[in-house]
């Protein structure tokens, strides 16, 4: 990369940052292509990686030696996970008098428990509206309609999906299919965790592709609809894993942290390439251009590759819990876990106005239209520390086209911008070395329990 523009020359001018920082790390990350290659070869020589599957073993050593390559000091953190096999999944709509017989595009629900239900269908749209059902949901399956389409709105029906049928269970229906949440389909199911009640009865639960759900919809219009689907899934018992850590210590203050997050595991369909193979390259490539500079940042910075968010958070919640006792000097955590895609800005979640604070150090970042605010930030492997008033950053991304294949087939290394992956990168470089090499630290917001993101995020879990 050449020397800056003239802009950026003279915002560096005001700026705490170096040119030569500046320069090894927004240019360092905008033309070295690392991640790109990188999330390549992870996606291709090991695939999917659903936690307990030899896949995700296979990324925890791969990963290891890939922070050991780059000059961090490299560990791995262990934690039991949940193992869950897919097996296999086929469904149909019955024929009957004005119904043709119609295949199902079908997938289970993350945690799901298997076996073969067939029965009529009744339409459901809340879990208001599963619970009105009372008797008529017994030997039934309940279909969970939505409106999420192109504009998004994940966060509005994610219950649909984890709760939902942990509640038709309880009204003793026979099993649950649930109107994937897509933004696109080409008769391509969207997978996702569920969550039982321990209480109740569990039952079979199933994603179909919008079109499949559509079709369901038009009709129950007409009169009874029969379904008969099979999943050969099943829970093992839990496995061994581990959390991949990565850290490059601190010059001055080695005790005080900036934690780097992103989640190794992804769903057994396709490569996570987006979800999170992006967030996990971002990650180490951010933590190989810090430790390039000379001298290292101020205080410490941790890079985590959590193990398991997908389908139990166990990454996150052992982190949180095996760290407890340090946790208040975490001065800083950042999750990347909303795909590749156009950054927007870097969100301070903080006491008082913790944005200005960090707003002079990302001047370099201005040419890329990159500014800190107040605002959302977070995410599910994070999300434990903020009990203990850890200040929150994260890089909101333009995210129109992560819901087309997130938790599908799809999600494979051909959707990735190498552009938006190399900007993305270049954001949470400068911001994870602001918050590493600034004087002081982020005011502390007030303790609160774990929370989703915004449902206008890309990333709803």
């Amino acid at each position: 990369m050449e020397g800056p523009p003239l802009l950026l020359a003279l915002l560096l001018v005001a700026s705490p940052v170096s040119p030569d920082v500046a320069h090894k790390l927004v240019g360092g990350a905008l033309a070295d292509g690392v991640a790109y290659a990188r999330l390549e070869e992870l996606t291709d020589t090991i695939g999917p990686r659903l936690s307990g599957s030899p896949g995700a073993e296979a990324a925890v050593h791969w990963a290891l030696q890939k922070f050991q390559q780059d000059g961090l000091a490299a560990r791995l953190e262990l934690v039991r996970v949940p193992h869950w096999v897919r097996g296999e999944e086929h469904g149909e709509i019955l024929p009957a008098p004005g119904i043709a017989g119609h295949p199902l595009a079908l997938t289970a629900l993350g945690n799901s428990v298997g076996g073969e239900v067939t029965g009529e269908v009744i339409e459901a749209r809340s879990l208001r509206e599963i619970a009105a059902l009372g008797e008529k949901a017994r030997g039934k399956v309940i279909f969970l309609n939505h409106t999420m389409g192109s504009k998004g709105g994940y966060g509005d029906w994610v219950d649909l999906r984890t709760r939902g049928p942990a509640e038709a269970g309880k009204l003793g229906a026979a099993g649950v299919l649930l109107r994937s949440l897509a933004t696109a389909s080409f008769r391509s199911p969207h997978t996702g965790v569920t969550i039982y009640d321990e209480s109740a009865p569990k039952i079979p639960a199933a994603a179909v592709s919008t079109e499949d759900a559509a079709q369901i919809h038009r009709l129950l219009s007409r009169g009874p609809v029969r379904v008969k689907f099979t999943l050969g899934c099943r829970m093992l018992p839990d496995a061994d894993s581990a959390n991949v850590v990565g850290e490059l210590r601190g010059r001055e203050k080695p005790d005080e942290i900036v934690l780097l997050g992103a989640h190794l595991d992804s769903w057994d369909l396709a490569d996570g390439a987006n979800d999170d193979g992006a967030g996990v390259v971002t990650m180490m490539e951010v933590g190989r251009l810090l430790a390039q500079l000379e001298p290292a940042p101020r205080r410490t910075v941790r890079i985590v590759l959590y193990m398991n968010e997908e389908n139990g958070s166990a990454g996150g919640k052992g982190y949180a819990a095996a760290h407890a006792a340090e946790l208040a000097k975490h001065v800083a955590a950042m999750e990347a876990d909303s795909g590749a895609a156009r950054p927007l800005g870097v969100a301070v979640h903080a006491g008082g106005d913790g944005a200005a604070l960090l707003r002079p150090w990302l001047a370099p970042l201005a040419s890329l239209g990159i500014d800190a605010t107040d605002g959302d930030a977070g995410g599910a492997d994070i999300g434990p520390l903020g009990m203990a008033g850890v200040p929150f950053a994260g890089v909101p991304v333009e995210g129109a086209h992560y819901f087309d294949i997130h938790h599908s087939a799809a999600d494979t290394f051909d959707k990735i911008d190498p552009e938006a992956l190399a900007k993305e990168v270049a954001a949470y470089a400068m911001t994870a070395y602001a918050l590493a090499e600034m004087p002081g630290t982020l005011p502390r917001p007030a303790p609160e329990p774990p929370r989703r993101h915004s449902p206008d995020s890309p990333k709803a879990r």
